[in-house]
């Protein structure tokens, strides 16, 4: 990564790719270790022991998990690499809203993002800081704290700032249950087992390039998921081995208030500016 640019794919490449959040000022990736987690009979850790047969009826359990999430009418937070992000998606006002996090004071290069879809319209509000965001172009022009209104035409596409409303899950979570190779109950709403990556590269909360890296390792990589009494997914823990320059990383997405979403908030005309070419530029 450099200062210049940050990338396509936000919730990817920078949420969930170890080393973005601790960026230095030349480019250089910094290290960002992820904890792991050991087997568990509540569902969060990684699943011991080879892979075995699909048990039919779990893997029916949590593909009919994510159901609901076509709905689009849900809370969702996501984490990974020190980084993390919260929203809600609410398909019946077609809005959704989402806050992005990555890094913190201490790191070298810290983002936060107040992302705000009304469709047809979205909004973004920036904050970069660290001691490498002097050398961000237009940091000026970034920096504003008001909300900068976005230019379809220039975010179409863009898993940056943009959000697809016929695909309402920014996680993914169908593909990744879909891509589901080995799953077993491990107890009340819980289950454990592993996800062939190499087949959810389009999930929204994988980066594809880390999928790359891993390989073969990519084709049976661990999870667990718990969901709630409803049968409906409600956490999705994916643990992602070492690979290239990336630690081992856990990417956590939890779902909550399911068909209780509200609709996303424009922000008041007072608080909003036309988004300069400097902030295309950063995520383009």
């Amino acid at each position: 990564m450099t200062v210049r640019r940050l990338g396509a794919g936000l919730l990817a490449a920078a949420l969930f790719t170890p080393g973005l959040a601790a960026c230095n000022a030349t480019g250089t990736p910094g290290t960002s270790a992820s904890p792991s987690a050991s087997a568990s009979a509540s569902g969060t850790g990684t699943p011991s022991g080879s892979a075995g047969p699909v048990d039919g009826d779990a893997k029916q359990a949590l593909l009919a998990s994510t159901t609901a999430i076509r709905e689009g009418n849900f809370r969702f937070t996501m984490s990974g690499a020190g980084s993390r992000a919260e929203g809600q998606v609410h398909e019946p006002s077609q809005s959704a809203s989402m806050r992005v996090a990555v890094g913190d004071a201490s790191s070298d290069l810290s983002m936060t993002l107040d992302v705000i879809h009304y469709r047809p319209d979205s909004w973004v509000k920036v904050e970069l800081g660290g001691k490498a965001a002097g050398s961000v172009p237009g940091l000026d022009r970034l920096n504003l704290g008001k909300y900068q209104h976005l230019d379809q035409t220039r975010i179409k596409g863009n898993r940056n700032l943009g959000f697809d409303f016929e695909k309402l899950d920014p996680a993914g979570s169908e593909v990744l249950t879909q891509s589901v190779t080995e799953v077993r109950r491990t107890g009340e709403g819980a289950y454990a087992g592993t996800i062939d990556l190499s087949k959810a590269a389009q999930a929204g909360s994988m980066d594809a390039s880390v999928i790359t890296a891993l390989g073969q390792q990519a084709q049976s990589v661990p999870f667990t998921a718990k969901v709630d009494p409803q049968g409906r997914l409600s956490e999705l823990v994916v643990q992602i081995p070492a690979a290239g320059q990336s630690k081992a990383q856990e990417v956590r997405v939890t779902y909550s208030d399911y068909g209780t979403a509200t609709a996303a908030q424009k922000p008041p005309a007072s608080e909003v500016v036309e988004a300069p070419a400097e902030l295309y530029n950063l995520f383009n």
